[in-house]
Protein backbone atom coordinates (compact mmCIF):
# COMPACT_ATOMS: atom_id res chain seq x y z
CA UNK A 1 0.00 0.00 0.00
CA UNK A 2 1.25 3.53 -0.81
CA UNK A 3 1.09 6.11 1.49
CA UNK A 4 0.33 9.49 1.20
CA UNK A 5 0.00 13.03 2.86
CA UNK A 6 -1.77 15.51 1.40
CA UNK A 7 -0.48 19.39 1.91
CA UNK A 8 -2.76 21.89 0.35
CA UNK A 9 -4.59 25.53 1.84
CA UNK A 10 -7.79 24.53 0.40
CA UNK A 11 -10.06 21.86 2.26
CA UNK A 12 -12.20 20.85 -1.36
CA UNK A 13 -9.24 19.89 -3.31
CA UNK A 14 -7.66 18.27 -0.20
CA UNK A 15 -10.52 15.86 -0.40
CA UNK A 16 -10.99 15.63 -3.80
CA UNK A 17 -7.29 14.41 -4.40
CA UNK A 18 -8.20 11.71 -1.43
CA UNK A 19 -11.24 10.99 -3.20
CA UNK A 20 -9.05 10.30 -6.63
CA UNK A 21 -6.56 8.59 -4.88
CA UNK A 22 -8.44 6.30 -2.62
CA UNK A 23 -10.38 5.16 -5.46
CA UNK A 24 -6.82 2.94 -6.32
CA UNK A 25 -7.02 -0.21 -4.02
CA UNK A 26 -3.20 -0.09 -3.61
CA UNK A 27 -3.15 4.00 -2.35
CA UNK A 28 -3.84 5.23 1.05
CA UNK A 29 -4.22 8.87 2.35
CA UNK A 30 -2.76 8.66 5.80
CA UNK A 31 -2.89 12.69 6.58
CA UNK A 32 -3.56 15.70 5.02
CA UNK A 33 -2.42 19.39 6.17
CA UNK A 34 -3.08 23.20 5.27
CA UNK A 35 0.01 24.78 6.12
CA UNK A 36 4.41 23.98 6.15
CA UNK A 37 4.34 23.75 9.88
CA UNK A 38 1.26 21.36 9.64
CA UNK A 39 3.49 19.12 7.46
CA UNK A 40 6.55 19.24 9.75
CA UNK A 41 4.16 18.04 12.58
CA UNK A 42 2.49 15.90 10.77
CA UNK A 43 5.87 14.51 9.67
CA UNK A 44 7.05 13.30 13.16
CA UNK A 45 3.92 10.99 13.84
CA UNK A 46 3.65 9.27 10.51
CA UNK A 47 6.09 8.14 7.06
CA UNK A 48 4.20 8.72 4.09
CA UNK A 49 5.91 7.13 0.89
CA UNK A 50 5.05 9.77 -0.87
CA UNK A 51 3.54 13.96 -0.10
CA UNK A 52 1.92 15.77 -2.35
CA UNK A 53 3.13 19.23 -1.96
CA UNK A 54 0.95 22.02 -3.15
CA UNK A 55 3.24 25.27 -4.79
CA UNK A 56 1.60 28.15 -2.85
CA UNK A 57 0.84 26.28 0.63
CA UNK A 58 1.20 29.04 3.40
CA UNK A 59 3.91 30.31 5.12
CA UNK A 60 6.86 28.59 3.48
CA UNK A 61 6.77 28.74 -0.29
CA UNK A 62 6.63 25.50 -2.14
CA UNK A 63 10.67 25.43 -3.19
CA UNK A 64 11.96 25.74 0.36
CA UNK A 65 9.39 23.39 1.86
CA UNK A 66 10.68 21.11 -0.57
CA UNK A 67 14.16 21.88 0.61
CA UNK A 68 13.63 21.67 3.99
CA UNK A 69 11.66 18.39 3.72
CA UNK A 70 14.32 16.60 1.85
CA UNK A 71 17.01 17.76 4.02
CA UNK A 72 14.61 16.84 7.11
CA UNK A 73 13.11 13.87 5.77
CA UNK A 74 15.18 12.49 2.94
CA UNK A 75 13.22 9.32 2.28
CA UNK A 76 9.93 10.81 1.86
CA UNK A 77 9.20 11.61 -1.82
CA UNK A 78 7.78 14.60 -2.83
CA UNK A 79 5.27 15.22 -5.98
CA UNK A 80 4.78 18.91 -6.65
CA UNK A 81 1.92 20.21 -7.97
CA UNK A 82 0.44 23.80 -8.97
CA UNK A 83 -2.06 25.93 -10.87
CA UNK A 84 0.68 27.71 -12.13
CA UNK A 85 1.97 27.28 -15.59
CA UNK A 86 4.28 23.97 -15.94
CA UNK A 87 7.10 25.81 -17.55
CA UNK A 88 7.35 28.41 -14.73
CA UNK A 89 7.77 26.06 -11.89
CA UNK A 90 8.56 22.48 -13.02
CA UNK A 91 12.27 22.60 -13.56
CA UNK A 92 13.09 24.30 -10.16
CA UNK A 93 10.87 22.00 -8.10
CA UNK A 94 13.16 19.09 -9.96
CA UNK A 95 15.77 21.02 -9.14
CA UNK A 96 15.29 21.42 -5.33
CA UNK A 97 14.52 17.58 -5.28
CA UNK A 98 11.03 16.81 -6.30
CA UNK A 99 10.51 14.02 -8.00
CA UNK A 100 7.40 14.90 -10.08
CA UNK A 101 5.51 18.05 -11.10
CA UNK A 102 1.98 17.59 -12.18
CA UNK A 103 0.10 20.96 -13.12
CA UNK A 104 -3.78 20.79 -11.76
CA UNK A 105 -5.04 21.09 -15.06
CA UNK A 106 -3.75 17.52 -15.99
CA UNK A 107 -5.99 14.85 -15.87
CA UNK A 108 -6.72 12.94 -13.08
CA UNK A 109 -5.04 9.81 -14.37
CA UNK A 110 -2.23 11.43 -14.43
CA UNK A 111 -2.76 11.36 -10.38
CA UNK A 112 -2.54 8.02 -9.70
CA UNK A 113 -0.17 6.98 -12.51
CA UNK A 114 2.05 10.11 -10.79
CA UNK A 115 2.25 9.33 -7.36
CA UNK A 116 2.96 5.23 -8.02
CA UNK A 117 5.84 6.22 -10.22
CA UNK A 118 7.13 8.68 -7.45
CA UNK A 119 6.53 5.82 -5.12
CA UNK A 120 9.13 3.74 -6.82
CA UNK A 121 11.57 6.50 -6.51
CA UNK A 122 10.99 7.18 -10.20
CA UNK A 123 10.86 10.74 -11.74
CA UNK A 124 7.25 11.58 -13.26
CA UNK A 125 6.40 14.57 -15.39
CA UNK A 126 3.75 14.31 -18.16
CA UNK A 127 4.88 13.89 -22.19
CA UNK A 128 3.99 17.14 -22.99
CA UNK A 129 6.41 18.91 -20.50
CA UNK A 130 9.27 16.66 -20.79
CA UNK A 131 8.86 17.83 -24.39
CA UNK A 132 8.84 21.72 -23.95
CA UNK A 133 11.88 21.20 -21.61
CA UNK A 134 13.80 18.99 -23.99
CA UNK A 135 13.11 21.48 -26.98
CA UNK A 136 13.88 25.01 -27.02
CA UNK A 137 10.38 26.25 -28.69
CA UNK A 138 11.44 29.16 -30.56
CA UNK A 139 14.58 26.90 -31.99
CA UNK A 140 13.42 23.81 -32.05
CA UNK A 141 16.35 22.92 -30.99
CA UNK A 142 17.34 20.46 -28.17
CA UNK A 143 17.81 21.32 -24.89
CA UNK A 144 19.80 19.25 -22.70
CA UNK A 145 17.28 17.56 -20.11
CA UNK A 146 17.56 19.65 -16.81
CA UNK A 147 20.81 20.85 -18.55
CA UNK A 148 22.70 18.08 -16.34
CA UNK A 149 23.39 15.64 -19.92
CA UNK A 150 26.28 15.97 -21.55
CA UNK A 151 26.51 15.67 -25.33
CA UNK A 152 28.10 12.04 -25.00
CA UNK A 153 25.65 10.92 -22.89
CA UNK A 154 22.50 12.38 -24.99
CA UNK A 155 24.59 10.66 -27.90
CA UNK A 156 24.50 7.42 -26.09
CA UNK A 157 20.83 7.80 -25.03
CA UNK A 158 19.81 8.00 -28.37
CA UNK A 159 21.40 5.26 -29.83
CA UNK A 160 19.93 3.12 -26.61
CA UNK A 161 16.41 4.67 -27.57
CA UNK A 162 16.98 3.36 -31.40
CA UNK A 163 17.04 0.02 -30.15
CA UNK A 164 21.00 -0.54 -30.44
CA UNK A 165 22.84 -2.67 -27.49
CA UNK A 166 25.77 -1.92 -25.73
CA UNK A 167 28.03 -2.89 -28.43
CA UNK A 168 26.41 -1.44 -31.03
CA UNK A 169 26.49 1.82 -29.06
CA UNK A 170 30.42 1.22 -28.59
CA UNK A 171 30.64 0.45 -32.01
CA UNK A 172 28.72 3.31 -33.45
CA UNK A 173 30.80 6.12 -30.81
CA UNK A 174 34.07 4.26 -30.77
CA UNK A 175 33.76 3.49 -27.53
CA UNK A 176 34.40 0.29 -25.41
CA UNK A 177 31.13 -2.18 -24.18
CA UNK A 178 32.50 -1.13 -20.36
CA UNK A 179 32.64 2.62 -20.87
CA UNK A 180 28.93 2.38 -22.49
CA UNK A 181 27.61 0.99 -19.77
CA UNK A 182 29.07 3.21 -17.19
CA UNK A 183 27.52 5.80 -19.34
CA UNK A 184 23.83 3.98 -19.16
CA UNK A 185 24.38 3.76 -15.33
CA UNK A 186 24.86 7.43 -15.40
CA UNK A 187 21.79 8.25 -17.59
CA UNK A 188 20.01 6.65 -15.23
CA UNK A 189 21.24 8.17 -12.21
CA UNK A 190 20.83 11.44 -14.00
CA UNK A 191 17.02 11.04 -14.81
CA UNK A 192 16.25 9.06 -11.95
CA UNK A 193 15.03 5.78 -13.25
CA UNK A 194 16.43 2.17 -12.10
CA UNK A 195 15.82 -0.19 -15.48
CA UNK A 196 16.56 0.63 -19.46
CA UNK A 197 12.68 0.57 -19.91
CA UNK A 198 11.72 3.86 -17.52
CA UNK A 199 15.58 5.21 -19.28
CA UNK A 200 13.54 4.80 -23.19
CA UNK A 201 10.60 6.35 -21.91
CA UNK A 202 12.56 9.24 -20.72
CA UNK A 203 14.19 9.33 -24.19
CA UNK A 204 10.84 8.77 -26.06
CA UNK A 205 9.71 11.57 -24.17
CA UNK A 206 12.11 13.32 -25.26
CA UNK A 207 12.36 12.75 -29.07
CA UNK A 208 15.82 11.97 -28.71
CA UNK A 209 14.97 8.62 -30.96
Amino acid sequence: MIKVLIADNHPIVRLGIKQVLEASSDIEVIADVSTTSQLFDMLDKVTPDVVMLEMDIPEINGIATLRKLKQEFPNVKSLMYSGQSEDVYALSTIRAGAFGYLSKTADLDYIISAVRKVSEGNMFITNELAQRLAFDEGTQKPRRFFRKLSSREVEVLKLLASGKRNKEVAEGLNLNEKTVSTYKARLMKKLNVDNLVDLLQQAKALELY
